[in-house]
């Protein structure tokens, strides 16, 4: 069974957010957190946070299967673009520029790899 994790206005640009999740995308859960945990990158962090709460998620609704059993990969993450905050910077001759402060939200989903083999035999 899918478990699923949200993290909403991340105030970091998509792009940057998602060098982080194409690293680890379709990894094994143990694997994923041994490269977050390393990464300098700024999203590191905040999706290693994200992927302990799907594990927590993946837990209260497995209560009666282990952890260590359940072989866990990311099925899949998704970043997505969130709100923008436009600001002005004051430019030469009187001019403005504007600067655009960009968010992302993030969705994490994690399966047991046995539940999804016998999911495409069907």
């Amino acid at each position: 069974m899918e478990a699923t994790a949200k993290l909403s206005n991340v105030p970091t640009s998509p792009r940057k957010m998602r060098l982080v999740a194409d690293m680890i995308r379709g990894r094994k859960v143990n694997d994923a957190l041994n490269i977050l945990k390393f990464e300098s990158k700024v999203g590191a962090a905040k999706i290693e946070k994200l992927l302990l709460s799907a594990i927590a998620n993946w837990q209260v609704k497995n209560e009666d299967e282990r952890l260590e059993e359940a072989d866990l990969f990311i099925k899949e993450i998704r970043v997505d673009g969130g709100r923008i905050l436009k600001r002005l910077r004051p430019a030469p001759q009187g001019r403005a520029h504007r600067i655009r402060k960009r968010s992302n939200h993030v969705t994490l989903v994690i399966d047991s790899l046995q539940e999804a083999e016998v999911q495409e035999e069907k």
